[in-house]
């Protein structure tokens, strides 16, 4: 019987299944229009956070599924942002809209520190997990202190995205090359693909929404 966990192809001796291709292809298409300041991308974001909850589910990535409600919170806090300016954030092309800005270096140090913080704690739980509490419930992470940092990386990320802030990017960038190390590191083939991708439209977000910011837009 045909199922969306089917493999439908391979790639480097890794298979890769309907719900894996269509999660990968959702999420490109969520970055591709964020990128280009488009607000659709938040209903395409809710679909993607519901495909990974169920991927990650059954692949037993507990850190990552339970990322994705706290992701798609975010997700409906950015698309109520970007559509309610606070007084002089409105953009000069719309001013229903929220324009780009960017964080003060005072606020970039404390987005640092939560990195960090964050990091050093959710780390300190995964690499529990499986070993030391709930043994044979939980399958132990093998990198747990480099997926607490990205998991943070990545909240960060999502949380500077729908504030509109240009620096989203910067972090973003770093996600996707940590991801893709993560990926190499760990033999797959098809990941580091996609994370490419993602890298290549952050890049290209990087410029685009520096040239909306210099505009006020």
């Amino acid at each position: 019987m045909f199922s969306i966990d089917n493999i439908i192809f391979t790639l480097g001796g890794n298979g890769v299944s309907l719900l894996e291709l269509v999660s990968v292809v959702t999420g490109l298409l969520c970055v591709f229009l964020a990128g280009r300041n488009k607000k659709f991308n938040f209903w395409v974001g809710y679909l993607y956070n519901i495909l990974l909850f169920v991927m990650f589910a059954q692949k037993h990535l507990y850190s990552a599924m339970l990322l994705q409600p706290v992701a798609f919170a975010i997700n409906f806090f950015g698309q109520w942002r970007w559509s309610h300016p606070r007084e002089g954030e409105e953009s000069a092309a719309n001013s229903s809209n929220l324009k780009v800005s960017t964080l003060t270096w005072e606020q970039r140090g404390w987005a640092l520190l939560f990195v960090a913080g964050a990091g050093l704690v959710w780390g300190f739980v995964l690499s529990r997990l499986g070993t030391s509490w709930f043994k044979g419930t939980f399958v132990p992470d093998p990198t747990p202190w480099l997926d607490a940092v990205v998991l943070m990386l990545t909240l960060l990320a999502q949380f500077l995205s729908a504030q509109k802030k240009w620096d989203c990017w910067i972090v973003w960038l770093m996600v996707n090359i940590a991801n893709i190390c993560l990926y190499l590191s760990a033999g797959l083939s098809f990941m580091p693909i996609v994370s490419g991708l993602y890298l290549i439209n952050g890049i290209w977000s990087l410029f685009t929404w520096y040239k909306l910011y210099k505009r006020n837009i």
